[in-house]
């Protein structure tokens, strides 16, 4: 069994694979203050509500963009679950071609996503990321990775609303009754909302012109479905193409 693991600024998000299907899986908040043993105490507990023994884990496959984390995970895995722990880079065996200038620059999960969309469903491809960074990335129809654009995410837009203002306040992330709010809370969430749509597919539309119209949109992350079900560009939601990635990954290099 494989335990394969994604650390993000906002969403520490696990899963177990049996062979190549998905079981038991978990999106938790990432703690920037916890030390390894809290980590490994969590990950040890989530592990025995699902009734896995540590001896029933045959590896680990980890994801990380928060470095001063990274090593905390580590050690967590070896010193309760007795095992070394994958981590994801540019220099693993992939199957894609990175073609960015630096391609260490190129994030972990962003590497999963990419291979997971080109093992599923094939280039070319634009796959968005809708997490504490809204990312956007575009993959040939040969599997090369070309790069993308990132922006602030659309919790993390909220979040900087809320904070730089003195007036406003914090709200749910749902759409209003109307693209044109009424009251403050309308007006804020019609704004994060059908403006991250919009901006969706303004995207989209740009990078349809550079990879060609058969281009596919898959997308990922926390905040993927509240965007996908207000727009026709997402053609496919993947909440866990992540771990799907992180599992090819492990198998190439295993």
């Amino acid at each position: 069994m494989l335990l394969v693991i994604d650390l993000g600024n906002t969403n520490l998000t696990l899963g177990l694979f049996e062979k190549k299907n998905l079981g038991p899986h978990w999106r938790l908040a990432t703690e920037h203050a916890r030390m390894p043993d809290e980590y490994g105490i969590q990950i040890h507990t989530l592990l025995q509500t699902s009734k896995i023994q540590t001896k029933d884990i045959d590896g680990i496959c980890l994801s990380s963009v928060v470095p001063p984390l990274t090593q905390s995970i580590r050690e967590a895995c070896k010193i309760y679950l007795q095992k070394d722990v994958l981590n994801v880079t540019s220099a693993l065996k992939t199957n894609i071609t990175i073609l960015y200038d630096n391609p260490k620059e190129v994030g972990a999960d962003r590497i999963a996503d990419a291979v997971a969309v080109q093992k599923i469903y094939g280039g070319p491809a634009c796959i968005i990321d809708f997490g504490t960074a809204t990312t956007f990335n575009a993959l040939t129809k040969k599997g090369e990775y070309l790069g993308g654009a990132i922006m602030p995410g659309i919790g993390t837009a909220a979040d900087s609303l809320v904070r730089r203002t003195a007036k406003l306040p914090p709200v749910e992330l749902q759409a209003p009754p109307s693209v044109i709010g009424r009251n403050t809370i309308h007006a804020m969430q019609a704004g994060l909302i059908f403006g991250y749509v919009s901006l969706v597919e303004g995207m989209v539309y740009r990078y349809r012109k550079e990879l060609g119209k058969n281009m596919k949109v898959i997308s990922t992350g926390g905040y993927a479905q509240i965007i996908a079900r207000h727009t026709k560009s997402i053609e496919y939601v993947k909440p866990w193409l992540t771990l799907e990635g992180l599992q090819i990954i492990w198998e190439l290099n295993n």
